[in-house]
């Protein structure tokens, strides 16, 4: 048994690895996945931060942060900021707030979030 899953560990690709731990560990925080989000209600979302960028809007900046949780994407939107300390691409968090939809992708805006060590 330990053979057949170190073997089976040896030929998945990493990041299939990674997105099976990720999903793990959103698990155990229990969040809700993404998956399972319903628009207009409000979620308590977690993952690892893929990405940060700077996109104006209504000729303000806004910060985008994209969370995945290895099943999915959503987007963080914090309105007036061009950067917020700790939230960098890798870094693990959870978000709170109100979910939309616009143009296929789920965003938050200005979500409470919790940074996790």
């Amino acid at each position: 048994m330990a053979l057949k899953k170190g073997l089976r560990r040896l030929t998945t690709p990493v990041e299939e690895l990674d997105r099976q731990d990720l999903c793990g560990f959103c698990d155990t925080l229990g969040v809700t996945p993404t998956t399972d989000i319903v628009p207009r209600t409000l979620v308590r979302l977690g993952g690892e931060i893929r990405s940060v960028r700077v996109v104006p809007r209504a000729g303000a900046p806004a910060l985008e942060v994209t969370i995945t949780d290895g099943r999915g994407t959503a987007t963080a939107v914090f309105l007036g900021r061009r950067k917020i300390l700790g939230l960098t691409p890798g870094r693990k968090l959870t978000i709170e707030g109100v979910v939309g939809r616009h143009a296929n992708r789920y965003l938050v805006f200005n979500p409470t979030y919790t940074l996790i060590p």
